[in-house]
């Protein structure tokens, strides 16, 4: 099922939400609807994650599989191309979104029927209608700008 459309989550946001939802060495992430793989990508190489990318589109994932190989990540980091509503999350420490608000209303369910008790997820920029935050953080990516630019979302199940 088509959820949102590829938007890249820029670096500094990434390393933002990874750092919010704090990642630990050892600990399993997913991220649903994975792009490019760049959060699966920094999970492993600069928090010493292991990594799952779930991605929907073969083009991507084909894309993020290249990436992984070519940072030697092979071990450490599997991308997934199928549906997320067909992949289990179930061993997740933590899980990443940059969906829609209506996006994540829809994955909601499986988080709550699958996620083990103490997971995290971290969405970028979109609330998660009817769970509380543990954190919310308006973030800048470019200090430049002189304003926030992104919202990241912190929960725990």
């Amino acid at each position: 099922m088509f959820l949102a459309p590829f938007v890249a989550s820029p670096y500094p946001v990434v390393r933002r939400m990874l750092t919010l939802a704090e990642v630990k060495p050892g600990e399993l992430l997913y991220d649903l609807g994975a792009g490019d793989g760049r959060i699966v990508i920094v999970a492993a190489k600069e928090f010493g994650a292991r990594a799952v990318g779930v991605e929907l589109r073969s083009d991507l994932a084909k894309k993020a599989m290249q990436r992984v190989h070519e940072e030697g990540l092979d071990g450490k980091v599997k991308i997934i191309n199928d549906d997320l509503f067909k992949v289990s999350v179930r061993e997740a420490d933590v899980v990443t979104l940059y969906l829609t608000t209506s996006a994540n209303s829809k994955v909601k369910g499986k988080l709550e029927n699958e996620l083990k008790k103490g997971a995290r997820v971290v969405s970028h920029d979109y609330e998660i209608l009817g769970w509380k935050p543990i954190k919310a953080e308006r973030f800048c990516e470019n200090p430049n700008l002189g304003y926030p630019t992104h919202t990241i979302y912190v929960y725990r199940k």
